[in-house]
């Protein structure tokens, strides 16, 4: 038998069941772990106009979709799903501060340059293997942490020892990789 997925609207309804809440005033909205899974990211989503943390990780999404009713949008989970590409992040280009999307298929990066606030970017475990791919994040003059173990280009560089430095020389802006404190060399300054 299969079992079709949970819609956003479905999902919105026992979120407002379960907290006491309307989804369109609050602003964090965790539509977690849904059982059974949410698949798409639909237009309901858009009704969410006060949201500023929105969680939709550990489901069944594969596409990045429907976020242009979430005008004040900071904090993004996306982690544990199926998502391949970062298109659709345009709407929330201006406000997005923080994209979780861990353990997913991500193999490129086109899109990322749209998020121009951004200062936090989880992507550990997902399929980046390509280095040219990695300088797309050169664009996110605000990023200041960034976790990226488990990316088949991270895995590579730690193999040939030159994992942070290549990270480092790459986004001299970093605070934080991979949970460490970036430190920088008096020659690099």
């Amino acid at each position: 038998m299969n079992q079709k997925g949970t819609t956003i609207k479905e999902a919105l309804a026992k979120f407002e069941e379960k907290t006491g809440q309307k989804a369109n005033e609050a602003t964090k909205v965790s539509l977690i772990c849904q059982i059974p899974s949410i698949e798409k990211m639909d237009a309901s989503l858009s009704t969410l106009t006060n949201c500023t943390q929105l969680s939709l990780s550990t489901n069944q999404i594969e596409k990045i979709a429907n976020l242009n009713g979430l005008k004040n949008l900071k904090i993004l989970f996306l982690g544990r799903n199926n998502i391949k590409s970062l298109t659709g992040l345009e709407a929330v280009g201006d406000t997005l501060e923080e994209l979780w999307i861990s353990y997913n298929v991500i193999e490129k990066l086109k899109g990322i340059n749209v998020l121009k606030k951004l200062r936090v970017l989880y992507m550990i475990h997902n399929k980046v293997a390509d280095l040219t791919e990695f300088n797309k994040l050169t664009e996110l003059q605000n990023l200041e942490m960034l976790t990226f173990m488990g990316n088949p280009l991270a895995d590579r560089l730690t193999d040939e020892g030159t994992y942070q430095t290549t990270v480092q020389k790459t986004l001299r802006q970093l605070k934080q990789l991979d949970g460490e404190t970036v430190i920088r060399h008096e020659e690099e300054q």
